[in-house]
């Protein structure tokens, strides 16, 4: 509704609209600097719109009925996962870097839960069952300039999920806790407590930790041979941990219900990341598991003379 307030589109009559038109308004976006996926998922919206307009017999087409990529160029810099020694060497830098040592129980939780950052920024003492080991997720915190802090329910029925708490993820929990300061009394529609607080003591969100990663990967790269992906957001985390567990062999629907997907082929692409080498191991795996199974099988036991001489 902003993107279409903010251009002449969105002032036009919805009968006067024409396939040019639609094109002209794609050429425009990308020329204000919108990313790509955003007028992909637009477009989408739009074409919806106009779908009822034709069927309200008010076009007799439906302008936005195109290929986007006949109009734009797909801009998008591909989204990749840490490797494993970028994850440890991210980890060993920050633990030991004196501005960044604070975000580092932060950064272990997005790794070790493949967490949303919304997710996470909504998280209270009340989410997290140390006696079970799993944090409960049913709510984000989000924020906007209009309306300040609120939260929503997760983006699908399948966001409602109890994630487990890995070895890691416990004792970075922990340190929380005990580190933990009082911030302001705020509280957002009936939730307050919040463990993430910024330095005004007010509930940290995503544009925090956007900004924190942005600068984050911006000095470790000057100190290390291997640059961090071109792309580092909290998502990053997310995809890093959901290719780590599915380069791992875990069960692809197990996978889905931890990362809270709604489809499993949204699950099944983060397969799509495995390498040479963890296919290697997955076939040495299968294959020494198979050897196992046949050696453990009992030979027949061998015929008595008595039974051989009674045959």
């Amino acid at each position: 509704m902003k993107l279409l307030s903010e251009d002449k589109l969105g002032a036009a009559s919805i009968d006067s609209v024409k396939l040019s038109d639609a094109k002209e308004w794609a050429l425009r976006m990308q020329e204000k600097g919108v990313a790509y996926n955003t007028i992909c998922n637009s477009k989408r919206s739009l074409k919806a719109i106009f779908y009822m307009a034709v069927q309200d017999d008010c076009l007799r087409k439906n302008p936005f009925d195109f290929p986007i990529n006949e109009v734009i160029n797909d801009d998008t810099v591909p989204k990749v996962p840490l490797t494993p020694t970028q994850e440890n060497e991210l980890l060993d830098f920050m633990q030991n870097d004196p501005v960044y040592a604070k975000y580092y129980d932060e950064v272990v939780i997005l790794l070790e839960t493949g967490l949303r950052i919304s997710e996470l920024c909504g998280l209270t003492p009340a989410d997290l069952n140390f006696e079970k080991r799993f944090v409960n997720v049913d709510h984000q915190l989000l924020r906007s300039t209009e309306d300040g802090y609120y939260i929503e329910a997760p983006k699908t029925e399948s966001g409602f999920r109890q994630v487990p708490m890995s070895a890691a993820a416990y004792e970075a929990f922990e340190r929380v806790l005990k580190k933990r300061r009082d911030g302001r009394c705020i509280e957002v529609d009936g939730y307050k407590d919040f463990l993430f607080l910024n330095r005004d003591g007010l509930p940290k969100t995503a544009v925090n930790y956007d900004a924190m990663f942005k600068c984050l990967a911006k000095k470790y790269n000057k100190c290390h041979k291997e640059p961090l992906p071109d792309v580092m957001t909290p998502h990053t985390m997310r995809h890093t941990f959901c290719t780590r567990m599915a380069n791992a062999g875990m069960n692809p629907k197990a996978l889905q219900y931890i990362m809270g997907h709604a489809n499993i082929v949204m699950t099944l692409n983060y397969y799509a990341h495995a390498t040479f080498h963890s296919a290697q191991e997955e076939m040495e795996r299968l294959q020494a598991k198979a050897k196992t199974t046949a050696e453990a099988k009992p030979e027949p036991a061998a015929e008595s003379a008595e039974e051989t001489k009674a045959a």
